[in-house]
């Protein structure tokens, strides 16, 4: 028992047995004593004197009346003859036995072949049983017998149309029927369209199977599972009955869809693991794409066939890994994203399979600026803005689809992080679709073998398809957006242009672009296009680590909390500011809301932040100061350590004495930055003169040799006179200079020891340090550079009189007057609102502190420099800072 496999003609079938493990081996039957027209053959290639030849007359009539009879149905065979080329020759009967219906009686009772009669035995019943059948046929004029035609003209499209894309779009996908003639490989096969009789070649839409590779001899090479895959689509579909939908003809390739009652094969191919999906077919397939993705993943994940040694792409992550709910805090770019997870961490997202807008090479980079991808590169910016405003503080559905890994600096290219790419969703929209169906992404192409891709790949191919038909965003035929954004960050002079408008404004919206610190961001302000610095009023935020001229500037306690706070609460969000003032490196100052929320009160109420003194005049300060109250009552953060001052008691000096005012000439030769300074008297300026003269002198006589000295700290020696304060290493060695007061860090060969004639028993170190009496330096730094910049402008390398009050713990403290004027320095620096004023208690100076208190109150009216917010002590306050 076999089964009918194909018909060759209406006198040849091929049978099959059933298969076992693989494809079954095939036998070709010709039925004996009978004989049907020959089917239409084409001319052989490279063979110029063979022909077509067309149908013979009932020829296509015979074998289809086979095929409908024997396609697919048990037969049962006899072999009666083999000749010696191997040829068989027998009775072919449908069903298990004989006893069933003899095939070539029946071709013959239909007219549909002739009997051999030549060389007749008598004694053969089934050969005289076909004449008698025969001369049935002939009295009823069937089939051959016929006074008709019989002919049937069946054309090859690729030789008969000129156009084959016309004519699939005339059918307008549209299912017709047809006949599969040929399966080439499991994939592509040659069908005869009717009632037409039109031959084509088509080719499954989204599919491949592997296929037969021919080689240079001519001969066939099947890939793995190109056999299986072969007789799969054979047995289901050769010589049947079918419908095709045409769908799409690119270089003169057919696609399409064959429809059998009894499935889709294009999908059964896919679920049995015999093919894999192919992208640039699948846009075209009418039955829906994702129904090919979910057959192909089924085989993925039963490892069948071509997928025998498949690995997934999350096949490592866990299943919370791989799927998870999660809150986005920050959009990268305009393909990724920054979410915070239930546990608490952070992780960056990259959306699947696309890619943001970027400029090709070098165009549209201008040199002389700095160039700035958000804003100069197309839609950059509106894709930001997109994912910003849809995204940002929701909570998203994340799928991940494969990992990317890390890969090192190529030519040309740059070194990347292993990269985590996801589908991610928010209420069932798939955000990378919608992104480039604006057209404000496009959509990578991927190798066919290729696994790491979207989940959804399809879906955004066909995005891609609409924003391209409908011309969005980067598919766009118009001029490209363009944002001339001006970032005013550090610009001094175009910041204080700006102040009063901002000022007046009130409050404005802003998006918050970047967060330095608890308490620093960039904003940009979309009305003005423009990007600031903004610094938040009214609180000490806990500094950050950062990189100064003099080494690494450690981080304070909680600063990294402070930070973290802030952007959580604030980063990329729309706020409004209200700007009050500018410090004089162009930062704006003042407050900054986000949906009612005050975020110096935020942070001062989460302890992340002390009340700064300039809150004092605002109409904040009560809550500040209340806000942070409680958090140092709780002792909690940046609280944790603190104590309460003790209340000092004032000592009442029993001894009085007189102000004495003996005022000396000086020399002021060095200012520092904590606004000590060191002078040179001037009455001994003639002995240092005649000192260094001699010895120059000695030194041109007697020069020291280059290296000769190891310096040692405490040593005195000359650079120029200095005494060595740090030997970091022979090439740093710390010196003061005992003449000036100055230091400098010098390599050892500029050292050398001192001529003993010039110890500092001859002549003791001029420079003598001093400090400011009855004045508290700023304890903000920019505020204490702003008195030492004043002083230094004032009194560096000038003569003033000098006069001591009173002792200190390490220099004593002075009142210092001009040479010229005799003004007070000290009291000029209050009356200008630069400095405070130390009250001392000492009877002997009241009359100096009352003038310096006076002064002080003029400059408070005035509003001058660190007064401009008011009075911001309070009576437990330190000077310039915050309540400890």
């Amino acid at each position: 028992m076999e089964l009918g496999h194909f018909v060759l003609s209406g006198c040849a079938i091929i049978v099959r047995g059933q298969p076992r493990g693989g494809p079954p081996p095939e036998r070709q039957i010709n039925l004996s004593n009978i004989r049907a027209g020959a089917m239409a053959r084409r001319a052989a290639q490279g063979q110029p004197d063979t022909k077509d030849t067309p149908d013979e007359p009932w020829a296509f009539q015979a074998r289809e009346f086979l095929r409908k009879k024997l396609i697919g149905k048990e037969v049962c065979f006899t072999v009666e003859i083999k000749t010696a080329l191997g040829r068989e020759y027998g009775m072919v009967y449908l069903g298990k036995d004989t006893t069933g219906e003899n095939i070539a009686e029946s071709l013959v009772n239909e007219g549909l072949a002739t009997v051999r009669r030549e060389g007749i035995r008598g004694n053969n019943p089934e050969q005289a049983r076909l004449c008698d059948l025969e001369d049935q046929a002939k009295s009823s004029k069937k089939g051959l017998w016929s006074e008709g035609g019989g002919t049937h003209t069946i054309r090859d499209l690729k030789y008969t149309i000129e156009n084959p894309r016309n004519f699939v779009d005339s059918l307008h996908q549209k299912p017709i029927n047809a006949i599969i003639e040929h399966v080439r490989d499991g994939s592509v096969v040659r069908a005869l369209l009717l009632p037409d009789y039109y031959l084509v070649t088509v080719m499954l839409s989204g599919i491949k199977c592997p296929t037969f590779k021919r080689e240079a001899d001519g001969t066939e090479t099947p890939e793995p599972f190109a056999a299986e895959a072969k007789f799969f689509t054979e047995s289901r579909l050769l010589q049947r009955d079918v419908q095709i939908i045409l769908e799409s003809c690119p270089n003169q390739i057919i696609l399409g869809t064959i429809l059998h009652p009894n499935g889709n094969i294009t999908e059964l191919l896919l679920k049995e693991g015999f093919a894999r999906c192919v992208d640039w077919s699948m846009a075209v397939y009418t039955q829906g794409a994702e129904k090919l993705r979910a057959a192909e993943r089924s085989a993925k994940e039963r490892k069948v066939r071509i997928w025998k040694d498949y690995v997934a792409p999350t096949a490592n992550l866990d299943q919370k890994d791989r799927q998870f709910v999660a809150k986005v805090m920050q959009v990268v770019n305009a393909d990724a994203m920054v979410v915070k997870l239930n546990s608490g961490e952070y992780k960056t997202i990259h959306l699947s399979s696309i890619r943001p807008p970027r400029i090709e090479g070098e165009k549209n980079k201008d040199k002389d600026k700095r160039f700035r991808p958000l804003y100069d590169i197309p839609y950059m910016f509106e894709a930001r803005e997109f994912l910003r405003k849809k995204l940002i503080g929701k909570k998203v559905n994340v799928t991940v689809d494969y990992i990317r890994a890390a890969t090192g600096p190529g030519e040309g290219t740059p070194a990347f992080p292993e990269r985590t790419c996801a589908t991610v969703t928010i209420g069932g929209i798939n955000i990378a679709e919608a992104l480039v169906s604006k057209g404000l992404a496009t959509v990578i192409r991927y190798r066919q073998d290729d696994d790491q891709r979207s989940s959804h790949y399809d879906e955004l191919l066909a995005a891609e398809a609409r924003a391209i038909k409908n011309g969005k965003g980067l598919h766009s035929k118009k001029e490209v957006p363009i944002h001339r954004v001006a970032d005013i960050s550090g610009e001094t002079q175009k910041a204080k242009q700006f102040l009063p408008f901002l000022q007046r404004a009130g409050r404005s919206e802003a998006v918050v672009e970047y967060v330095f610190s608890g308490s620093r961001l960039k904003l940009y302000m979309p009305k003005e296009t423009c990007l600031i610095t903004f610094l938040l009023a009214g609180i000490e935020c806990p500094r950050s680590s950062r990189n100064l001229p003099g080494g690494m500037q450690v981080a304070e306690p909680f600063s990294d909390e402070a930070m973290l706070f802030t952007k959580e609460l604030v980063l990329q969000r729309e706020v409004e500011v209200e700007v009050e003032s500018m410090d004089k490196a162009g930062n704006f100052i003042g407050w900054l809301h986000i949906e009612g929320v005050n975020l110096s009160v935020a942070l001062v109420e989460n302890a992340l932040s002390k009340v700064h003194f300039t809150a004092e005049r605002s109409a904040y300060y009560k809550t500040l100061v209340s806000a942070e109250e409680a958090c140092r009552q709780r002792k909690e953060k940046i609280w944790a350590n603190y104590e309460e001052k003790p209340v000092e008691e004032v000592v009442h000096l029993s001894e009085e004495k007189e102000r004495v005012a003996n005022y000396r000439p000086v020399y002021v030769t060095e200012i520092t930055d904590n606004l000590h300074f060191y002078t040179q008297d001037v009455e001994t300026g003639g002995q240092l003169e005649s000192l260094m003269e001699t010895m120059r002198a000695e030194i041109a006589a007697q020069p020291p040799v280059e290296g000769s000295y190891s310096a040692r700290r405490g040593d005195y020696c000359i650079a120029k006179v200095s005494r060595v304060e740090k030997v970091e290493s022979p090439a740093k060695v710390h010196v003061f200079y005992i003449d000036y007061g100055n230091r400098e860090v010098v390599s050892s060969t500029r050292l050398a020891a001192i001529p003993p004639a010039f110890s500092i028993r001859t002549l003791p170190a001029q420079a003598t340090e001093y400090t400011f009496a009855f004045i508290q330096v700023p304890q903000d730094e920019d505020a204490r550079a702003d008195v030492v910049d004043c002083v230094v402008r004032d009194i560096q390398n000038s003569q003033c009189l000098l006069n001591v009050e009173y002792s200190g713990a390490t220099c004593p403290h002075v009142t210092i007057q001009f040479g010229d004027t005799k003004d007070d320095v000290g009291l000029g620096l209050v009356k200008e609102g630069l400095v405070m004023v130390d009250i001392r208690k000492e009877k002997h100076l009241q009359k100096m502190v009352t003038e310096y208190l006076n002064s002080q109150e003029s400059a408070k009216s005035a509003r001058l420099n660190i007064w401009r917010y008011g009075d911001f002590r309070a009576d437990d306050a330190d000077e310039f800072g915050y309540s400890r």
